[in-house]
């Protein structure tokens, strides 16, 4: 059989997707998990991947426009997903996650969406553009209306909701604000959004810092916020929007954070995660780093081949990281498109629930090695 009698006799079936191989995940506001089911959202291209970690399965939102997903988010009871994309006319999707169908289409961006959150009443969806939009929307999801709208002066890359969901907050380059909803008792319909009202926090010394991911507190630290800067500090602001204290990572280079109630990771250059009390940000462990750059997977993936590293050995930076508190599982995306699951139960034995070591650059070949009626293999070149 050829290849065009291969694929015409494919186009007389349906073909459905089964499994994918890969990630798109470039920052921390694209990589999200819902611990009441072990599922870990993250975009591979136009496709959103729902990876269970207790059952090792995939289950997939596939959207009919096409376009490359840039940041999702579940909803606080995960039922639905928020995703965001990149284009000319960017569109935020809410997504039913047990049907894997969209509910709401909400159209108001330009250029491209850097970040996408639910309120913790799962009443709003707050969106933020690219920085060749700049513009902060909250939309009343359910109804399809946009209720709230602002402007930003920089481009801002990640955002996060407090738990009392009076306010959120949105970091950046020399950018941490508090944004907090105003509503119209004069607009008599209610139809237009009204001025969304943003306060910049008190930064101190750190006011000319890159601020590159932000987390508000759970639990005893509630009314707190946690940020780190690419340089390397993880900051609390209180109440207040004060920078109350700080600790360095002895780092390199910092790129993601995720906090639960008793946790705070922080995903840093050359494979590194920080562990830190939310309570007092006391210094608890590292997590062990994955394997190094250049290892051959051809030899093998068992844990005596991935724990040997050699001498002057390099790693893949932590560009997302995620907590299940729940569950007691950290997820870690890689700058090499590598994907880590930790089980975090016993923080001084923490050992590799499952890992994936994909294609870390762009895939410029398939072949088709044998083709039957149910089932495909493929070689990626």
């Amino acid at each position: 059989m050829n290849i065009r009698s291969l694929m015409n006799f494919c186009f007389n079936f349906q073909v459905e997707l089964q499994h994918v191989l890969g990630v798109t995940v470039t920052s921390n506001s694209a990589l999200d998990t819902d611990p009441q089911t072990s599922t870990v959202a993250y975009p591979a291209g136009c496709v959103v991947v729902l990876y269970n970690t207790r059952k090792n399965k995939q289950r997939h939102l596939v959207s009919d426009a096409k376009r490359n997903i840039t940041t999702l988010s579940f909803s606080w009871d995960g039922k639905y997903l928020a995703t965001g994309e990149c284009g000319a006319v960017s569109h935020v999707r809410v997504w039913d996650v047990q049907k894997l169908t969209q509910v709401a289409d909400l159209s108001g961006h330009k250029h491209g969406i850097n970040c996408v959150a639910f309120s913790p009443n799962m009443k709003y969806v707050v969106s933020v553009g690219s920085q060749h939009d700049m513009v902060v929307n909250v939309w009343d999801w359910r109804n399809k209306q946009k209720v709230a709208s602002n402007k930003v002066s920089c481009k801002v890359k990640a955002l996060s909701f407090a738990a009392g969901g009076n306010y959120f907050v949105t970091v950046g380059n020399n950018h941490v604000k508090f944004w907090y909803l105003e509503y119209s008792r004069s607009t008599k319909y209610k139809l237009e959004p009204v001025p969304l009202m943003g306060r910049s926090a008190i930064l101190g010394d750190q006011r000319n810092n890159y601020f590159c991911d932000v987390a508000c507190g759970r639990g005893e630290s509630a009314d707190s916020t946690f940020a780190v800067t690419k340089s390397g500090l993880l900051c609390e602001f209180n109440g207040r929007r004060l920078l109350d204290k700080w600790v360095e990572l002895r780092i390199s280079v910092a790129y993601s954070i995720t906090v639960g109630e008793n946790l705070i990771l922080i995903g840093c250059s050359d494979g590194i995660v920080r562990c830190f009390s939310p309570i007092d940000l006391h210094f608890i462990c590292t997590l062990p780093r994955p394997h190094y750059l250049g290892v051959d997977v051809a030899k093998g993936l068992t844990g005596r081949q991935m724990s040997s590293h050699p001498p002057a050995s390099k790693y893949p930076d932590v560009i997302a990281i995620t907590l299940d508190e729940t569950n007691k599982k950290v997820t870690c995306v890689h700058s090499d498109h590598s994907l880590y699951v930790w089980d975090v139960k016993d923080l001084k034995k923490v050992g590799k629930s499952h890992s994936f070591l994909y294609h870390s650059a762009c895939i410029w070949g398939v072949e088709v090695r044998h083709a039957i009626l149910t089932k495909w293999r493929v070689t990626l070149l």
